[in-house]
Order: C-alpha cells, then structure tokens, then sequence
C-alpha cells in the first residue's frame, strides 16, 4: 500500500562556486536602503507531492530525481525534506 508524501527539495550552489545573481541582489540592496545584508546567496526550492511505499523509498526516489534532474551534483547541493502528506 503507497502513501502520499509532501517533499521540499532545497537546491543551493556548492560554497566556493560563484554565485553571480546573488552577487548583483547583494551589491543592489544598499541603493534600497538595506545596508546591513551580506552573503546573498540564490538557490531554488522544489515542493511535490510523491506517492511511495514508505518515507524510505519516497527519499530515495527524489535523491535520485536530485542526482538526475533537479539538481548539478557538481556544483550544487541539496537539502531534502520530507512529511507524510496529511
């Protein structure tokens, strides 16, 4: 028997890989008059709902989707979470 789950996939580039959008927010930001960020950084966030038999193939179904399509293993990480949907 399958349960739904609700995932949250985080993708955010590696530290050291440059982060070049994150750089213009950051350097655009004082011209707003917030003057006190620093260490903007970019990434994107992934919500699905995922049908599995349990929460451990449902997390090995997206580590593998994150490997494969959601995500450059090279030079991004990922941070995955995941709840049994309600």
């Amino acid at each position: 028997m399958s349960q739904m789950f609700n995932v949250v996939v985080e993708v955010s580039l590696r530290e050291g890989i440059a982060d070049p959008e994150g750089l213009t927010i950051e350097q655009a930001l004082p011209a707003l008059g917030f003057n006190s960020v620093s260490g903007v950084r970019v990434g994107k966030s992934l919500r699905f709902d995922l049908e599995a038999p349990n929460e451990t193939e449902a997390r090995q179904q997206v580590e593998a989707m994150c490997e494969r399509i959601l995500a450059n293993p090279v030079i991004e990480d990922t941070e995955i979470s995941i709840d049994g949907a309600s």
